[in-house]
């Protein structure tokens, strides 16, 4: 799906929302600062954030229902037993909550892992384009748009004991859902807290263990639509599962002095920007900081509102060479003005590039292509040669 593509799309038969469709791309127009400046705006990979989100199913008859705007808390649900897992580690599986579908975790951090979240009846664009859209005449993307269902950009973070702050939410209210300790908030446009407040964009955090929270981000082209209410199903829906390490198609062997790894992306780019192109085929990716952002005190994921992403860090990306703008060049090594460097596989299927693009680490050239030069890719078709993020990242 291309940039105007999917803003038409948003924006279908509702009210004009130019700031709340410049939310739900931001995160793929970030990943089109970093990855693919100095090229055409829009490529292989479509780079369009729009993940998901609903509505759920009423509750059968003669059962009482829980929401965010309940009058009286609900009675306390049996608490779960979540493992004691370490950074960089999955400890919940995608479920079904009503019309919700949340996806196996792809992001993991040192703080928190991140889902994405689909509904059923919603548009999900975290997939590459099929092209095509410029062939169209006028009046087929007008009758496009105007069948076009709603779009939805949802994720659901899980932070680690200790890591969450729920004071930090800006205009937040505190409540219970299912018999948890809650607060709801209406974000701003672009999830930056300084910009206005836009009704379609909401977030509901609750404490799902002692002392840990999740969250659920929505931003949505409908304002009513989903409700708090409406993801207050999440909240009973997510359950612990076996702890799993997350892997890399890929091993570290060089990171310049006192830069330390973030986060990372399973099967995706690290952070929002894999969660905005989750479904695009990439193999995986890292961030390294310097400093490294604090673990505690959150209440947003670390590049959540922000167009550079972490400040001071580095990025790396391990795509398909078709998920790129630039034309592969089969075993060798490519740097670019912008701030980043290509090394491509032996037979030109596999890039990875090395990016500070806009985050204020200015690493130099020369540092950057070490970098991805040290970069060692498995086999990225076969995920039993990845290796655990602890142990792929140099630190």
């Amino acid at each position: 799906m291309q940039l105007h593509e999917f803003v038409d799309t948003v924006t279908a038969d509702e009210p004009p929302l130019s700031r709340n469709a410049d939310d739900i791309i931001r995160a793929g127009r970030r990943q089109q600062q970093r990855r693919r400046a100095g090229f055409a705006t829009a490529g292989a990979a479509g780079l369009v954030a729009a993940v998901v989100a609903g509505a759920f199913a009423l509750p059968s008859a003669g059962t009482e229902q829980t929401t965010p705007d309940a009058d009286a808390p609900a009675a306390p649900a049996k608490a779960a037993t979540w493992p004691d897992a370490a950074p960089f580690t999955f400890t919940f599986q995608g479920f079904d909550a009503g019309q919700f579908q949340v996806q196996d975790p792809i992001v993991a951090s040192t703080a928190y892992q991140i889902a994405s979240v689909y509904m059923t009846g919603a548009d999900s664009n975290d997939k590459p384009s099929t092209g095509g859209d410029e062939e169209l005449t006028q009046e087929q993307l007008l009758e496009r748009k105007k069948n076009a269902k709603p779009s939805i950009y949802a994720y659901l973070t899980v932070y680690r004991p200790g890591a969450f702050d729920p004071a930090g939410i800006k205009n937040g209210k505190s409540t219970t859902v299912n018999g948890q300790q809650a607060v709801q908030a209406t974000l701003t446009a672009g999830l930056d807290p300084t910009n206005a407040v836009v009704p379609g964009n909401k977030l509901l955090a609750w404490e799902y263990t002692a002392n840990a929270w999740a969250s659920v981000t929505s931003v949505s082209s409908r304002e009513t639509s989903p409700s708090f209410a409406d993801l207050g199903a999440l909240v009973e829906g997510l359950k612990p599962g076996p702890a799993k390490p997350a892997t890399l198609p890929f091993t570290v062997g060089y990171v310049p002095a006192g830069f330390k790894p973030v986060q990372t992306g399973t099967g995706a780019m690290a952070g929002l920007d894999g969660i905005a192109n989750a479904r695009g085929g990439d193999y995986g990716g890292a961030t390294y900081a310097k400093p490294a952002p604090a673990a505690t005190g959150l209440s947003a994921p670390y590049d959540q509102g922000t167009e550079a992403g972490i400040p001071g860090s580095f990025n790396i990306y391990v795509t398909p060479s078709t998920n790129s703008n630039q034309k592969a060049k089969a075993g060798k090594t490519a740097c670019y003005p912008n701030g980043f460097c290509n090394v491509w596989s032996a037979d030109g299927k596999v890039q990875v590039q090395v990016s500070n693009q806009g985050t204020g680490a200015d690493l130099p050239e020369s540092e950057l292509k070490k970098i991805a030069q040290s970069i060692r890719v498995a086999d990225v078709a076969d995920r039993s040669t990845w290796q655990p993020a602890a142990k792929a990242l140099k630190q």
